[in-house]
């Protein structure tokens, strides 16, 4: 079957506004729960992240009450264990795009750190959005799409129908008050038509080639629409 790349963050902190450096990395649902699915579908997974270092893993995305319980997060860990892709990542810098059939970026608050001001992955973006490869991106990783800079100025995703985690959920989440920023706001500063759904409920918007996902819980459903569109 094919190659899908998985572009994840390097960054093992958020800075907030006051300069406090917040635990976080990438969020084990949103990765580990598409990663099941293209791989039982039978394509091969390939994690890239920048300077090719080992993707921080957001320990609060172990917690229980996450993972439906105990039980849950017990078997969450356990997947995360068994994916020896997650521990030997690509280079970013050298991902060759031709080489996949479809990207994908996970979430957790790493991407705003990092993916949100790298040109590499904003020009990766660039050409993924242009080849018309399915191009999924969840919760916080929409981040990244504020490096998608066009040599006019603009972003490419201006125009776009997508989401990304809400302002509503980031207050809810606590951190909204600390932060440099809300993903919501900036994305439609870009000029994306942001799409708001219910606060961590499924909400996944199509828009030909690019597949968002508001949540965690989007996570699985986007994985859906990326296969859909690779069969």
């Amino acid at each position: 079957m094919s190659k899908i790349l998985f572009v994840m963050t390097g960054a093992d902190h958020w800075t907030l506004a006051d300069g406090t450096k917040h635990p976080t990395g990438f969020w084990a649902e949103e990765a580990v729960t598409p990663y099941q699915a293209f791989t039982a579908a039978g394509h091969e997974v390939v994690v890239a992240t920048p300077g090719g270092v080992v993707p921080p893993l957001d320990q609060g995305s172990l917690a229980p009450q996450f993972n439906g319980g105990e039980e849950g997060a017990k078997e969450m860990a356990d997947a995360l264990a068994s994916i020896t892709e997650f521990q030997h990542p690509v280079k970013l810098e050298e991902v060759d795009l031709d080489d996949y059939a479809a990207v994908y970026y996970p979430g957790g608050h790493g991407p705003m750190e990092d993916l949100a001001v790298n040109a590499t992955s904003g020009r990766l973006l660039i050409d993924a959005l242009a080849s018309g490869r399915p191009l999924g991106v969840v919760c916080h990783a929409p981040a990244a799409l504020l490096a998608a800079t066009l040599a006019d100025g603009d972003n490419a995703f201006a125009g776009y129908r997508l989401t990304g985690f809400s302002n509503a959920e980031e207050i809810q989440g606590g951190l909204a008050a600390g932060a440099k920023w809300l993903l919501q706001d900036r994305l439609v500063e870009i000029g994306a038509d942001y799409q708001e759904g219910e606060p961590w409920a499924p909400n996944v918007v199509v828009d030909r080639n690019l597949i968002t996902g508001q949540n965690p819980a989007s996570a699985e459903p986007t994985a859906a629409e990326i296969l859909k569109k690779l069969t």
